[in-house]
């Protein structure tokens, strides 16, 4: 009987031997973890010891593995070295120098992300008096006056308008932000465009863009535009003028000839 004791008991050990391992291990891992103080900045810090890793520390503070990836910016595998300060949560630091908070109730807050560089550009628009029509603005062809420029973000991030003056400079747009623009002008009354006056561009940071816009001075129907070269209508009046008088003479040739019978 005393054997068969002896084996029961024997038998339960050698069952509960792969159990009393990992309890002994999950013990330990437990060691050298304190209660982390908020620092003055309000920051809850905890140090890394030997055997973590991210679902360590997920099991002491209750902070998922993803926030604490995000808070510390660790890699995908949620890297750890002994001794790293690792952030768990933020806390107000009024709050702070009174209590000291549960780490498992803190609430985390993300650490703030770079914003992301924002440039801009410059336009510079010009519209000029096509004389030729060629659409090519030339040395000799001038600025016209009173042109309105209209320059607008796509994405409303811009919108501005200007006015054409007769200085030879083209009319620049500062601090435009990198994006797509349309651009369009309109040439003052009298004015008949030669290229196209809407354009669609994009802004990189950084880049001066210049548009050129012509326009040619509308031909009106005059008077002396209609009349023949070297003066004909009045040649036109005095042969005329000639014929009338001829025929009142033969009439009055012909009354006296009639009167005289």
């Amino acid at each position: 009987m005393k054997k068969q004791i002896i084996l029961f008991f024997t038998v339960c050990g050698l069952l509960l031997l792969p159990i009393l391992p990992g309890t002994v291990r999950a013990s330990n891992a437990t060691q050298g973890f304190v209660t982390p103080t908020p620092q003055e900045d309000g920051r809850i810090i905890i140090v890394v010891q030997e055997g973590w890793n991210c679902s360590t520390i997920q099991n002491f503070t209750g902070i998922p593995v993803s926030q604490l990836k995000s808070l510390n910016r660790l890699d995908e595998n949620c890297t750890l070295q002994v001794g790293q300060e690792i952030l768990i949560g933020i806390v107000d630091t009024g709050e702070a120098a009174t209590a000291t908070p549960d780490p498992s109730l803190a609430t985390a807050i993300p650490l703030p992300t770079p914003t992301p560089e924002i440039g801009s550009g410059k336009i510079c628009v010009l519209l000029y008096n096509d004389l030729n029509g060629d659409a090519l603005k030339q040395d000799t062809e001038t600025v016209i006056e009173n042109g309105a420029i209209s320059v607008t973000g796509t994405s409303g991030q811009y919108s501005k308008t200007a006015t054409t003056t007769t200085a030879a400079d083209p009319v620049c747009f500062e601090a435009v932000l990198s994006g797509t623009y349309n651009i369009s002008v309109a040439a003052p009354e009298g004015y008949n465009p030669t290229t196209q006056q809407n354009f669609t561009l994009d802004v990189k940071v950084g880049e001066q863009i210049y548009v050129d816009f012509g326009a040619q001075i509308r031909a009106e129907t005059s008077l002396t535009d209609t009349q023949p070269e070297g003066g004909s209508w009045n040649i036109y009046g005095l042969l005329g003028g000639g014929l009338v008088g001829a025929a009142l003479l033969l009439a009055g040739y012909a009354f006296f000839n009639y009167r005289n019978k």
